[in-house]
């Protein structure tokens, strides 16, 4: 990460986010806002990785450090890069730098790839050069243009009679800064109609709602019109793993979520999420998480009250 300091402008407007940012999550770690998709968080302790899931979105740091982990790859990012994730991927969040006097902070942008894709079919929109499969995260370097779009945006909080007029404006202008900025590759790789990009997309969102039923990746590739060669290779581009890993992550946290939430047995959990076999399901757990299911749940409901 580069150390030079922020032009004094830029200071200045990342001080108004920090404001806004800390008037509406005092006392919370994360908030929703009352403009659609727009969310905060707020951490004052460095932490350990925790697991998530990642839509599309972009993450703006305006004080601290945190770092997205995906596979073997991690994502440092603060207030000069931001976080651009352009496909649902599992991966670990971590807060490298925080404490109460100086909590981290910022700002959760889900994207809307419609929005994205009007904007290149009104034309005027170069398509990068690099259009190659690349990985679904990425880091980009925040802008001038892109810290005033998200202030102007964040204001509105403020105003809220003009939210419902304004703040459509303004993110569709943030994801036009975003088609504009040194990580448009990775959405045009999503957004370009039959890409293989767009077609692991489609495969995880049928992944998503199917995750239940037994993986038959020939069935799968056949659905996106891919080889199974190809959508295994494709797949692991974007992902960093395979389609089978994807559906084992979505299985065991859903599992982890109905133990927890709902007190679920972990044998009901396990055929809940389409295991048919508890000890094969307890395995897999631990290589996740490192616990066995239920001490695992005990150690998350301790920390919970």
């Amino acid at each position: 990460m580069p150390s030079t300091p922020l032009p004094l402008a830029d200071n200045n407007t990342l001080n108004q986010l920090r404001q806004i940012i800390s008037a509406h999550t005092h006392g919370e770690e994360d908030k929703n806002t009352d403009i659609a998709d727009l969310g905060f968080f707020r951490r004052e302790h460095q932490s350990q990785p925790c697991s998530c899931m990642v839509e599309p979105s972009v993450v703006l740091v305006v004080q601290g450090e945190k770092q997205m982990l995906v596979g073997d790859a991690r994502y440092p990012y603060n207030a000069r890069h931001f976080l651009l994730n352009s496909i649902d991927l599992p991966a670990s969040s971590q807060v490298l730098t925080a404490s109460p006097a100086q909590p981290c902070m910022g700002l959760v942008l889900r994207l809307d790839l419609r929005i994205m894709a009007e904007l290149i079919a009104q034309g005027g929109i170069c398509p990068p050069a690099e259009q190659a499969s690349q990985p679904g995260m990425a880091l980009g370097t925040v802008t001038a243009e892109l810290l005033d779009a998200f202030s102007r945006l964040l204001a509105l909080l403020e105003q809220p009679q003009h939210m419902s007029v304004m703040a459509p404006l303004i993110k569709r202008e943030i994801h036009y800064r975003l088609l504009m900025s040194d990580q448009a590759s990775r959405l045009w790789q999503i957004l370009a109609t039959g890409s293989h990009s767009q077609r692991i997309a489609r495969a995880i969102d049928w992944l998503k709602t199917h995750y239940t039923e037994p993986l038959r990746i020939d069935e799968l590739a056949t659905r996106v019109q891919m080889s199974s060669s190809s959508l295994h290779h494709h797949f692991r581009q974007l992902t960093t793993m395979s389609p089978l890993q994807y559906v084992k992550w979505l299985r065991l946290n859903e599992a982890r979520r109905l133990m927890l939430s709902d007190k679920l047995e972990a044998a009901t959990a396990a055929f809940r999420v389409g295991y048919e076999s508890p000890s094969q399901f307890s395995r897999e757990y631990v290589r996740l998480f490192g616990l066995p299911p239920k001490r695992d749940i005990s150690q998350l409901a301790q920390l919970n009250t």
